[in-house]
């Protein structure tokens, strides 16, 4: 693991893409829990035996920065903090297309996908609003670089958000990423093996010294490749 910050009561870290955060079925280990206990076996225990200090996850495709806590006192004060939405979270996404203004923000309801149970949905029977901000980093022929911010925390939210204004992550094959990659040329964005999304900046309170925090995870190296080749 690439530790960034660590204490006796927490652990920011850049998670690598590919890897899963908790054990799940078809996934039991190499995943980051099995990474973090054998960096700090102390954890075992805090927060429930099968995420141990996870207080928030990435998608497995998704890179960037996270906490973790180390202690139960940090544990309950960083969940605390995400449920109270007092957590500052930006991202970096490529998307498909040219994004037209700007910035701008989506604001629109996430809930289960009613027939496919593993997806989420902007047309859910049973949602909870959701809201993503975002403004243009630069912008290429067939694809632009956003900076996005999560006012909310739903499952999968920039994905769907994204693909909900017609411009899906590059390389998301669950939420129409892949779709567009047929009708392009671009030979380039059609070779991208995951969705090109990272966990740019963390902001937060730490949880005992009460000072703010805020950490950042550099680009990986795959997507400043496709991002230095555009």
């Amino acid at each position: 693991i690439d530790v960034l910050y660590q204490d006796n009561d927490i652990i920011v870290l850049n998670k690598q893409p590919g890897m899963v955060v908790h054990p799940a079925p078809g996934h039991y280990s190499g995943t980051l829990v099995n990474a973090l206990l054998y960096h700090c076996p102390e954890l075992e225990g805090i927060g429930g035996e099968i995420r141990p200090g996870i207080v928030h996850r990435l998608d497995k495709d998704t890179s960037g920065v996270m906490v973790v806590a180390k202690n139960s006192v940090a544990h309950h004060d960083l969940a605390l903090q995400f449920k109270l939405r007092h957590i500052k979270k930006k991202y970096l996404a490529l998307v498909y297309g040219r994004m037209q203004s700007e910035s701008g923000t989506v604001s629109l309801p996430i809930g289960r996908h009613p027939v496919d149970r593993k997806k989420m949905s902007i047309h859910s029977r049973k949602s909870r609003m959701a809201e993503t901000t975002w403004r243009v980093r630069k912008r290429f022929s067939r694809a632009t670089l956003v900076e996005l911010g999560l006012k909310t925390g739903r499952t999968h939210q920039i994905r769907v958000h994204c693909a909900a204004i017609k411009h899906p992550v590059v390389g998301d094959s669950v939420y129409g990423g892949r779709k567009v990659e047929k009708n392009t040329t671009n030979d380039l964005l059609r070779s991208v093996p995951r969705q090109m999304l990272h966990a740019w900046q963390l902001e937060f309170t730490h949880p005992t010294k009460q000072k703010t925090l805020c950490f950042e995870a550099p680009i990986p190296p795959d997507m400043t490749d496709i991002l230095d080749k555009l």
